[in-house]
């Protein structure tokens, strides 16, 4: 079926990309490769420009720099004015430049949006404060430390809030472009561009199932037998009350343990360490739902898919299609 033509329209969107050095080069890419020119197949309806504070060479993460003509005057000419990642020492400031300059868009009235690392400059410029935002799971408690007015989400792609955007890490960023481009031109048209991207126009779950879950260790000698029996025994129905008592202590002095060694409780933890469990499973073996079930601990096929979209917000079905390796494929192709 030939799609039908998509109208041009007269007034390009002015999307802005804002870098500094070391600009991360994928987060860039995702946003020239969403709103920037895809050929006569799709008509344009934005433009796509980069801009930086000190215009010139810009180092990135490809090992080459990024010749970058346009200051922050772009940033003033911005319908929407992208951050695609933002990389400094820890601690450093954003400079109070770039910070007014992104402040002075939103004023006028440009849609600000941060892809990963990007959030930092949102925060800095008050932009995010009271408001939910995401950012790379692996730098969430790093934003919220910094800026703790600011609500982090470590689990969502993606948290649009219309005039203020921000994303999970790398491909993420993608999924937040294609979002706003619908909310923009419509579905079809961002349908148009995710077909030519080769990718669906929504993803589904979040980053959690991206996420690594902290590992079991190293803890204080109090907590690390325990800790070792239970994994042995992830099959079994432990709970909080027979792990106290392989402790030999109250069910409420254990909860203090683990919250003072691991900062969790030991519900949290054990149900952790099952979903670890799972999660190795359906990436490893072709083992049914219900099977995986038994051996994690999880008792049935519902309370695991039920536990599993409570953690991951996905089920395990699609998480096994998106990371099990395609074993098949991979014998047909060997010698």
């Amino acid at each position: 079926m030939t799609p039908r033509p998509l109208p041009n329209t007269p007034a390009p969107h002015r999307v802005v990309a804002l870098t500094r050095p070391p600009q991360p080069a994928f987060p860039l890419a995702c946003a020239a490769e969403v709103f920037g020119d895809h050929g006569p197949a799709v008509p344009a309806r934005y433009t796509f420009e980069i801009c930086t504070e000190h215009p010139g060479p810009v180092r990135t993460g490809l090992g080459q720099d990024l010749l970058v003509t346009a200051g922050l005057e772009a940033v003033r000419r911005a319908d929407t004015v992208v951050v695609p990642g933002w990389e400094q020492d820890p601690g450093a400031e954003v400079s109070p430049a770039v910070v007014e300059a992104v402040r002075e868009a939103h004023r006028r009235g440009a849609r600000i949006a941060a892809i990963c690392t990007g959030a930092l400059v949102l925060a800095a410029a008050g932009l995010l404060d009271g408001r939910r935002a995401a950012t790379h799971w692996a730098r969430a408690a790093e934003l919220a430390a910094r800026y703790p007015r600011v609500r982090v989400d470590p689990a969502v792609l993606y948290v649009d809030h219309g005039d203020v955007a921000t994303s999970a890490g790398s491909a993420a960023g993608v999924d937040l472009c294609l979002h706003l481009v619908s909310a923009d031109q419509g579905a079809a048209y961002a349908t148009r561009i995710a077909r030519r991207m080769v990718m669906p126009p929504h993803r589904e779950g979040c980053q959690l199932q991206y996420a690594e879950l902290p590992p079991p260790g190293p803890v204080g000698d109090s907590l690390a037998p325990l800790l070792d029996w239970v994994s042995e025994r992830l099959d079994q129905p432990i709970g909080v009350a027979e792990m106290a008592a392989r402790s030999q202590v109250s069910a409420r002095t254990l909860t203090r343990r683990f919250t003072g060694q691991l900062g969790i409780s030991p519900g949290r933890w054990l149900l952790d360490r099952r979903i670890a469990a799972t999660r190795a499973l359906l990436e490893e073996t072709d083992l049914p739902v219900e099977s995986i079930a038994r051996q994690v601990g999880l008792s049935s096929a519902v309370n695991l898919r039920r536990r599993f979209h409570e953690a991951l917000r996905t089920t395990p079905a699609a998480y096994r299609r998106a990371f099990r390796a395609d074993r098949a494929g991979q014998g047909a192709a060997a010698p």
